[in-house]
């Protein structure tokens, strides 16, 4: 692999995912806190401040590893979770499911602004690559965030979304696997099957929506 591809690709990609993830736990925090539980607004975590939020294996080691070793091909990360005491909420069953939403509906809006700023570019006359493929980057980032946590597992959001909006005893079954739930989720992302079953058509739709939406914008800066 040569290196300075590796070192462009990096920066190309660093400011759009330290934005994805550090939004994302600030939002779950966010709206957590708006719903009656402090736990996150007491240990600072509801901030933009992205070292609140990195994880030192997680966010960096480990999808640097996976970088050099699949040569680009999978890359995984994580950040440090927002604690959330469920308990605290003032609906725990009906607000967990707006707590969970927030981190990828927050991953969804910013997939909006980055392509947003990729229409401006072009139509202000930019040319500079570094820039189109950042801003390319961030709507990339934020769709592979945004539908990748809706997978309906715990401990992912969606799965959460799941447990919050099944009858009890449903959502009792569904939250049992939690303890498993990343090691199932992640031998169905080696499998290929969360690729080629969830991500792929939700990331089809969320470019779909995204092309909708910024629609009215290509025409008036054309």
């Amino acid at each position: 692999m040569n290196f300075s591809n590796i070192l462009q690709t990096v920066l190309i990609y660093a400011l759009p995912v330290l934005f994805a993830i550090t939004v994302h736990e600030a939002a779950h925090g966010y709206v957590a806190r708006h719903f009656g539980d402090p736990t996150a607004a007491r240990l600072g975590r509801v901030t933009l401040n992205p070292f609140k939020h990195i994880d030192p294996v997680g966010t960096i080691l480990m999808p640097l590893i996976l970088y050099f070793a699949t040569s680009g091909a999978f890359l995984f990360g994580y950040a440090k979770p927002v604690p959330v005491n469920f308990g605290a909420l003032r609906n725990p069953k009906r607000d967990m499911v707006w707590v969970a939403l927030a981190g990828p509906a927050s991953n969804f809006v910013q997939a909006i602004a980055w392509a947003l700023l990729m229409v401006a570019l072009v139509a202000t006359g930019v040319e500079e690559r570094f820039f189109l493929e950042m801003a390319r980057a961030g709507v990339l980032v934020n769709l592979v965030m945004w539908a990748f946590n809706l997978f309906p597992l715990p401990p992912l959001d969606g799965g959460r979304v799941l447990v919050g909006l099944l009858p009890w005893k449903q959502a009792q079954m569904v939250s049992r696997v939690e303890p498993w739930g990343f090691f199932i989720v992640m031998a169905l992302v080696l499998a290929g099957v969360v690729g080629t079953w969830w991500l792929l058509p939700l990331m089809k739709l969320g470019y779909a929506a995204i092309n909708l939406l910024l629609t009215p914008f290509v025409a008036l800066l054309a």
